[in-house]
């Protein structure tokens, strides 16, 4: 909006249409300069120390947002400029200056903010860590139902917090960390409840210990990662090791080969040398490996071979193109650098063929989990021999997973997927010896229902991750062949072939800085009827009722439409807008016969339901005609869109009036329920499907939080023998 204000046209004339753009977009810099303001200063009231910087930010950039809507308070303007009334045409310097304030101040507010957060991310860390002590510690099971239930509440917070803060790192690779230590900490909770009351049983095992002692060591190691990546240090002030995968080697080197045709003299060739001797280090992970077939091992070195005999012939011709650079040597050089490129390309292709299909083959062979099923039938009768027998067997078992894991980490392809291919690997390190000593603790003590619960929660574990390792597998072959990037794709967007044969011949559109600047009005306001949507939907206690669900969907499309408006997110063209408002409209008459379906169910108020559910479907007709029309030319094509994003607001406008009522609706026929909670909850977002996926821009997976609530408020099964 401000780079609107700044770059505007300079005019000696200037239409009532013009000054009333520029009149409206002051205002909506001054309204979002309130909204922000308004938390910045409930911010600052909450936390004192911090209150009085704080509250100067938050003055400055209320100041600076009411001079912007005074210089562009131009609409009604009928006196000449020679007049005292200052305005955005007589004076632009005061416009740029009072934009160069609000962003300064804009940004100390965003940076007191984040400081805030990361000190109760620390506080609420520091919390779990000393009850954590406490439970390590007690000797009674009155005790611990105590103690676990103040650690479960903390878990709970810290949960929030850190999903919050994950979803908005900007850096995949931290995101990947985070997501890494969340999900352990997500795991380890449960596995903390049921092996501290193991050893409350079974006080004298040993096993029983030892199974206890690793679950606390895992947690306090999650619990200072996700410090480390949220206060972006390491301990003792060592630097981060980045994991080397051999298709960041591949790709480093070919970026420096290839780029010899720019350049001759911007690197040695010992540094060539040196990079290409790192790769085929790395090779060896696979030529080594007990797991690789004959075939692919062969392969591998054919092709490491190859590599070193292409790089010295580059090298030659590389060295006389530097003495003598004649059109001869130069198309020498090209062929020089196009063979060592294939030749990388086929070892790259060749590693990721090994890995993968060891990956593929382990996870079909272990599918059936015989070891795991047996270590318990074994363990309830009691029979150590056995036990033993199988434990030897699931240690290789865990070989052969780790190994699965190191291979996959080098064709992995994104650094955020090599980061899961680590996590993977310290899982099966950990979780394997823990269902060890679970199934010792079991079989010495047979009939012990606590033992047997214990051991099934870290088998839970295991088969947990083996199923993530299954998606991880597939997510890896996308990669490699093309169909995914760095984030996933939203998935009701059009793709080529599949939604509309027409597709190709469509002439891909975007809109221009200009087109933007036109709908930046229209898309703020859709951006904050979605906040209100949100709002409303939160306040559900049923997150599964089915119109809650099309309208958290419907928001999550109409954020994606407004994040087009400003030329962001993962609608690129006007033909994917299209295709979206026609979904959201479909969603939105999936709505309307929800509301149907409620109205049936309901005395009050019926009539004005059916009438609002009557509107909804107009609308979203009008909707699917718009987007579903044809537009040729530049202007027509904007025109559609305008048209597009104006009738999505008014949809969304009707969804904030009838998210409200049906609540109440709900709440007065379900009395002594209640669909409200008696506060704004913090709820677990589920991972949507189909037109519902929430957008990878706006939501977070908090950890099992249901799961453990029901833990902390079913303690009371505790046995009290």
């Amino acid at each position: 909006q401000i780079t609107t204000l700044i770059n505007h046209k300079d005019k000696p004339k200037r239409s009532d249409k013009t000054l009333q753009a520029i009149q409206r977009v002051g205002q909506a810099v001054n309204l979002a300069v309130g909204r922000f303001v308004t938390v910045g200063e409930a911010i600052a009231n909450e936390n004192h120390e911090l209150k009085e910087e704080m509250s100067v930010a938050c003055i400055e950039a209320r100041r600076a947002g009411e001079t912007i809507a005074q210089l562009t308070d131009v609409a009604n303007l009928d006196h000449p400029e020679s007049d005292s009334h200052i305005t955005i045409f007589t004076d632009k310097t005061g416009v740029v200056k009072a934009a160069r304030l609000l962003l300064s101040s804009v940004t100390k507010v965003l940076v007191l903010a984040d400081r805030i957060v990361i000190k109760q991310i620390i506080t609420s860390r520091n919390k779990v860590l000393a009850t954590m002590d406490q439970l390590e510690k007690v000797s009674s099971f009155q005790e611990f139902v105590q103690i676990f239930s103040q650690f479960g509440n903390e878990m709970v917070e810290f949960a929030h917090l850190t999903g919050d803060r994950q979803n908005d790192l900007k850096d995949e690779k931290k995101k990947a960390r985070m997501a890494a230590s969340r999900a352990v900490l997500e795991k380890c909770t449960m596995m903390l409840l049921t092996a501290s009351k193991t050893c409350l049983r079974h006080p004298d095992c040993e096993s029983a210990r030892i199974n206890k002692d690793g679950v606390f060591h895992r947690m306090r190691l999650a619990l200072e990662q996700v410090i480390e990546i949220v206060t972006d240090s390491r301990p003792n002030g060592e630097n981060e090791m980045a994991p080397i995968s051999i298709y960041s080697g591949i790709k480093e080197f070919k970026n420096k080969v290839e780029g010899l045709r720019e350049n001759l003299y911007f690197l040695s060739k010992e540094n060539l040398s040196t990079m290409l001797e790192v790769i085929l280090e790395h090779t060896e992970d696979f030529t080594d490996s007990a797991y690789t077939s004959h075939e692919h091992r062969e392969h591998i070195l054919e092709l490491s071979k190859q590599a070193k005999m292409e790089l010295e012939q580059l090298v030659s011709v590389w060295m006389q193109a530097q003495n003598q650079k004649t059109k001869d040597l130069m198309e020498d050089l090209e062929v020089a650098i196009l063979k060592t490129c294939q030749c990388m390309n086929d070892l790259k292709r060749e590693v990721h063929s090994a890995a993968t299909s060891l990956a593929a083959d382990l996870l079909k062979y272990h599918t059936d989990h015989m070891v795991l099923k047996a270590l318990k039938i074994t363990g309830v009768e009691g029979n150590l021999e056995a036990v033993a027998e199988y434990t030897c067997k699931l240690s290789e078992q865990k070989e052969q997973l780790v190994e699965m894991c190191r291979l996959l980490r080098h064709v992995s392809g994104t650094e955020p997927l090599e980061i899961t291919c680590i996590h993977a690997e310290d899982t099966f390190q950990v979780t394997g010896p823990q269902i060890i000593s679970a199934a010792e603790t079991l079989a010495l003590h047979p009939s012990s229902k606590i033992a047997k619960e214990n051991l099934e929660v870290f088998c839970e574990a295991w088969e947990s991750q083996l199923s993530d390792m299954s998606l991880l597998l597939r997510e890896i072959n996308d990669v490699f062949e093309g169909r995914r990037g760095e984030k996933r794709v939203y998935l009701s967007l059009p793709r080529p072939g599949k939604h509309n044969a027409n597709l190709k011949a469509l002439k891909p559109v975007k809109l221009d800085t200009e087109e933007q600047a036109k709908i930046a009005k229209l898309g703020l306001e859709l951006h904050l009827l979605t906040s209100d949507v949100d709002s409303e939907t939160e306040k559900w206690e049923d997150q599964e009722n089915e119109i809650v669900q099309h309208g958290q969907g419907m928001s999550s499309m109409a954020y994606s439409m407004y994040l087009f408006t400003r030329g962001e997110g993962l609608l690129k063209t006007t033909q994917d807008l299209f295709h979206q408002a026609e979904i959201f409209a479909t969603e939105g008459t999936k709505l309307a016969s929800a509301l149907h379906a409620l109205s049936d169910q309901v005395h009050d108020d019926k009539p004005l339901l059916l009438l609002e559910a009557e509107k909804l479907i107009s609308m979203c007709k009008q909707l699917q005609i718009t987007a579903k029309a044809s537009a040729q030319g530049k202007s027509a094509t904007f025109t559609k869109v305008d048209a597009c994003i104006l009738k999505t607001r008014n949809v969304m406008t009707l969804l904030c009036q009838l998210l409200p009522l049906c609540c109440k609706l709900l709440r007065k026929n379900k009395a002594g329920n209640g669909c409200l909670k008696p506060a704004p909850p913090w709820k677990e977002d589920r991972i949507r499907t189909g037109t519902n996926a929430r957008t990878p821009e706006r939501r977070v997976d908090t950890f099992g939080i249901k799961s453990l609530e029901n833990h902390v408020t079913n303690m009371t099964f505790l046995e009290s023998k």
